[in-house]
């Protein structure tokens, strides 16, 4: 289940350049990423689970074991996001290969 409201078309598109996880944990992931831009609390997993609309949708352990049981890699994440960082700020003609 996703976010009870749809997630922008813009968030979706980056989110989806950092797609490395099955299925069911981007869905996760795509929802506590909504809340955690849409909350206005504080940045726990309640306070996701808050913004984006799924406090009593989801239970809490769905997404607290995202965070400690789910079979993704923060380094393969954490890479992924710093390529795409990399890629919107520079020009392309700023980055080479070695």
């Amino acid at each position: 289940m996703l976010p009870s409201s749809p997630v922008p078309a813009s968030l979706l598109a980056v989110l989806e350049t950092l797609r490395v996880f099955t299925a069911p944990s981007f869905a996760t992931f795509t929802a506590m990423v909504t809340g955690l831009v849409a909350q206005t609390g504080p940045g726990t997993v309640t306070g996701m689970l808050t913004g984006a609309g799924l406090a009593r949708a989801w239970p809490h352990d769905r997404a607290r074991s995202f965070f400690s049981r789910a079979s993704w890699s923060v380094e393969i994440l954490g890479t992924a996001l710093a390529d795409l960082i990399v890629r919107t700020l520079l020009p392309r003609q700023a980055i080479s290969i070695a």
